[in-house]
């Protein structure tokens, strides 16, 4: 990456649910400013409580963050409640979208301005959420429950975009999307990176297109950060492309069955 500031670090934290099951253990990662760092790895790896630990929406949940730290410009965030991460420019994308099924796209868009007041910057706000996304704009007196799952994904990242933040967390953009509407949603982020320099930190399990998109990538497995580095360095490293690319044609599953990896103890510094 390059010598920009961090804007997100998060230093060793560790993760319980219901005071029994550990998920994370001891996760370490950090997303520059301007720039889009994926987290990767399968269901259960880890993502999404990453992703909820740092928005801290693990309460609903009965999950805690028991170690470590979460910094938002070297400020400690890991006990401020979800609204007051969104008006400090932290706001996450649900995965699975969980737009307002009743409430037509408009109505959807302008919850995400439930913190702002200038109500001028809001219309502006709006005007340029529907530049970005026209097929919003055509739909905007639709109910969400009657559009399709690519308008709704572009629904949830412009809700998001309302409240005018810095840092979106987006958990699984890809999810149940035809591939045509996945690259389409890929390169409004990047776009939205690019021109309204917004940072991002997406969970995504489709890596290959993750990593055409980002600058960095976390590779993820059983809670653990298993390997790093630039998005190209990671599609060009043979287990990635093995494990994760679906170009090898060994029988080896994960990272742990490579006798040659060691894995970076970064939790434990």
């Amino acid at each position: 990456m390059s010598a920009s500031s961090p804007v997100l670090n998060v230093n060793g934290i560790e993760v319980i649910y219901n005071h029994v099951i550990l998920v994370l253990k001891g996760v370490s990662l950090t997303v520059k400013d301007g720039h889009i760092a994926a987290i990767l790895g399968g269901n259960g790896a880890g993502k999404t409580t990453t992703l909820r630990a740092i928005s801290n929406l693990l309460k609903g949940e009965r999950g805690e963050v028991t170690k470590g730290s979460i910094e938002l410009r070297g400020e400690r965030i890991e006990n401020l409640t979800p609204a007051e991460l969104v008006r400090r420019g932290v706001v996450q994308v649900m995965e699975g979208r969980h737009c307002f099924a009743h409430l037509t796209i408009e109505d959807n868009l302008l919850t995400g301005a439930y913190t702002r007041h200038d109500k001028g910057e809001i219309a502006r706000n709006l005007e340029k959420v529907y530049a970005y996304f026209p097929r919003l704009k055509e739909r905007r007196g639709s109910q969400a429950a009657y559009t399709s799952g690519g308008e709704q994904q572009m629904c949830a990242i412009g809700r998001a975009l309302m409240s005018n933040p810095n840092v979106v967390l987006l958990d699984e953009p890809s999810m149940g999307l035809a591939p045509q509407i996945v690259e389409e949603v890929f390169e409004i982020v990047k776009d939205l990176n690019q021109k309204e320099k917004v940072t991002f930190l997406l969970a995504e399990q489709n890596t290959n297109m993750a990593l055409r998109y980002a600058d960095y990538g976390y590779i993820m497995e059983s809670g653990r950060i298993v390997m790093d580095g630039l998005s190209a360095d990671l599609r060009d490293n043979e287990d990635v492309k093995e494990f994760y690319l679906g170009m090898g044609g060994g029988e080896r599953k994960s990272f742990k069955d490579v006798k040659s990896y060691k894995r970076r103890k970064r939790w434990l510094a």
